[in-house]
């Protein structure tokens, strides 16, 4: 029996696409993710930063309790509220990649796979998992259950 019938039908290779197309779009697929984890770090740190002006303003009434007037002025105008980078703030930053990169190139890779592989995402991801998984082993199951 072929080891990929077992397969859910979303993640069979249709038999128009060759190997060297299904490890096109894996690759694709894969740099795509790759974006994401870049994002998600982008995202880390519109937070942190965003802490860490809060935390700022927390310094700055600490220091006028202790009678540190000057100095709490100081960084209250020179740092609470302070752009990043000319003009922006994270969130602004954040807006501007996922309009510019993060956007376009998932909408580029869903274009692809549809195009080249009837819309079947992770076609490379489920060959491996049909090659790595023991068969008729019951937590190696081919699909999730039926519900």
């Amino acid at each position: 029996m072929d080891d990929t019938q077992d397969m859910d039908r979303a993640h069979q290779v249709p038999d128009e696409v060759d190997e060297k197309t299904v490890r096109a779009l894996g690759a694709l697929s894969k740099a795509l993710e790759t974006t994401e984890r870049a994002r998600g770090h982008l995202y880390g740190f519109h937070q942190l930063t965003g802490t860490a002006d809060f935390e700022l303003g927390d310094a700055v009434r600490l220091l006028r309790e202790a009678g540190h007037e000057e100095q709490a002025a100081r960084v209250e105008r020179e740092l609470v509220g302070r752009n990043v980078i000319p003009g922006h703030w994270t969130f602004q930053i954040i807006e501007a990649y996922n309009a510019t990169y993060y956007r376009p190139f998932a909408a580029m890779e869903q274009y692809i796979v549809d195009e080249l592989a009837d819309g079947r995402d992770h076609l490379l991801e489920a060959l491996f998992k049909t090659d790595r998984r023991t068969h008729h082993h019951p937590d190696h199951t081919a699909t999730p259950p039926e519900t």
